[in-house]
């Protein structure tokens, strides 16, 4: 304790006796200036010329005369030069003093939160970005440096109100960004340093590094920008955040409790283009940490159902989900008409029947980066092919009484008719349609996968298996684009994602 306190003290008597060299440099400078001025300089010699050789031109008497007036026009010139240097000086110390007055000023002015810049560096900061994509964002809040406004704005709305923060992070961040400032010879407010000295002493409790490895809560915030008041998923304060429990064990195999970017990219295109998944029964599969299922309650999708085939991330998934007030109804594919209702499966691909498939009739089937592993593609094909066939598998079940209408069917009369019995058979699938039941979907389900290329034969693969299950697979990437509404996150880049349509080539 009493070293990481020794530290932090020794680097602000570092930075104080930087700073009064750096004030006594100037005061030198500034005396210099004055003394040395060749102006000065040039008038006391010239004075002492003129005195000489007005006494060897007249006589005594004259010789006093002239010089007394001489003194006295050189008396005026010595005070003109000195008045002129003194006002030189003194305009440079009074434009060094403005300097310096303006700089206070800015520094005594608190961050405004909403300004676009420091809800960059806020949003990157509980989004737990990487240190330098968070100095990057301080830097720019300072215009250029990292300012001790900017510091005082980290303290106050990060630090101070940390809570229950990954202290971890906060460690590494506060290191990196000391050492920033103390490169750029700026100042560190002490707050700064006592509290770093606070994590290096803490953070060596066991207790402390046992809780922080259970996991990590960041806030992911969407930041919609000016002209969105309209959309429908844009709120008043034209910031939407979501509070998400993340595992660290990504290299434990702890992959369905991390954000993809996928993931990211998908929620984007949710809030971008609502109506396409408002008032739509939507089903994720490998939902992870649930964000797109909390992007589809707010856009009030009628009905969301998540899956996961692992039941810690099912069980994470969950606790998301009421972390962000909605209720979890778990491992029933019922019609409840909850908004605030969202349903959990437990759902493994390869375990998946058909009959607890067909009985979830989605409109809208969603996924993001489940276009990984080449073992799991058939198993993921197969999930897709039910899916977005079962229209057509409920058009053979309840319509089966159209086959009676045959080109054989006669009127009264007894007259064969083949366009009236198509027509009869079309008015009645549009009658079932249009009617009260909703076991019939109005269009064709359709499936919007989101994905990151990065093992092109997996995704080759994919395609193959598609086309032979008679999927239908288009890329909207270019067409259909999300507002960027993550751009304070360095770490993630929406141009690297890409889109897909899948539909049932059946039901073309």
């Amino acid at each position: 304790m009493r070293v990481a306190f020794d530290e932090a003290d020794s680097r602000r008597n570092c930075k104080s006796k930087r700073r009064n060299t750096a004030n006594l440099n100037s005061k030198k400078k500034f005396n210099r200036g004055a003394y040395l001025n060749p102006k000065v300089s040039a008038a006391r010699g010239g004075r002492r010329r003129a005195g000489d050789e007005g006494a060897a031109r007249h006589g005594v008497g004259v010789a006093g005369e002239e010089k007394n007036a001489t003194r006295k026009n050189l008396v005026f010139l010595e005070d003109s030069c000195h008045m002129y240097d003194a006002r030189s000086a003194f305009d440079e110390a009074d434009q060094t003093g403005q300097e310096s007055r303006a700089v206070e000023v800015a520094m005594e002015q608190d961050l405004d939160p909403s300004h676009p810049s420091s809800h960059h560096l806020l949003s990157a900061i509980q989004a737990m970005e990487p240190s330098h994509c968070v100095i990057s964002h301080a830097r720019a809040c300072g215009g250029g440096s990292i300012t001790e406004q900017v510091q005082q704005f980290i303290w106050d709305h990060c630090l101070s109100t940390s809570g229950d923060f990954h202290v971890p992070y906060l460690k590494n961040f506060l290191k990196k960004l000391i050492t920033q400032v103390e490169l750029d010879h700026g100042y560190v407010l002490d707050n700064l340093y006592e509290i770093y000295a606070h994590y290096m002493t803490s953070f060596k409790d066991d207790s402390l590094g046992k809780r922080d490895a259970s996991g990590i809560c960041k806030r992911i915030s969407f930041l919609f920008p000016e002209g969105c008041s309209e959309l429908q998923s844009c709120p008043h304060s034209r910031v939407l955040v979501f509070s998400l429990q993340c595992s660290l064990n990504m290299l434990e195999g702890d992959t369905g409790c991390s954000i993809w970017p996928s993931s990211l990219f998908l929620s984007e295109l949710i809030l971008s283009h609502p109506k396409l998944f408002s008032n739509k029964s939507c089903f994720e599969i490998g939902s992870g940490v649930g964000l797109v299922g909390l992007c589809l309650a707010h856009v009030q999708a009628s009905k969301v159902i998540l899956s996961d085939g692992d039941l810690s991330t099912l069980a994470n998934m969950k606790s998301n989900l009421e972390l962000n007030h909605l209720n979890v109804e778990a491992n029933t594919p019922e019609i409840n008409k909850d908004p605030n209702m969202v349903k959990c499966l437990y759902l493994p691909w390869e375990s998946a029947s058909e009959s607890q498939l067909q009985d979830i009739k989605p409109d809208v089937v969603l996924g993001a980066d489940v276009i990984y592993d080449p073992v799991c593609l058939p198993h993921l094909v197969r999930v897709l092919a039910i899916l977005l066939n079962q229209m057509n598998t409920d058009f053979c079940r309840k319509h089966a009484s159209c086959k009676s209408l045959s080109p054989n069917t006669k009127h009264e009369n007894g007259e064969h008719n083949h366009e009236d019995a198509i027509d009869i058979c079309d008015s009645r699938i549009e009658a079932s349609y249009n009617g009260d039941s909703n076991s019939v979907p109005k269009e064709a389900p359709v499936a919007y996968i989101a994905y990151v290329i990065r093992n092109i034969e997996t995704f080759n693969c994919f395609v193959s298996l598609g086309e032979q299950a008679n999927l239908d697979i288009v890329d909207l990437t270019d067409s259909l684009k999300p507002l960027n509404l993550l751009c304070y996150m360095q770490s993630y880049n929406q141009a690297s994602a890409r889109l897909l349509r899948i539909t049932c080539s059946n039901m073309q």
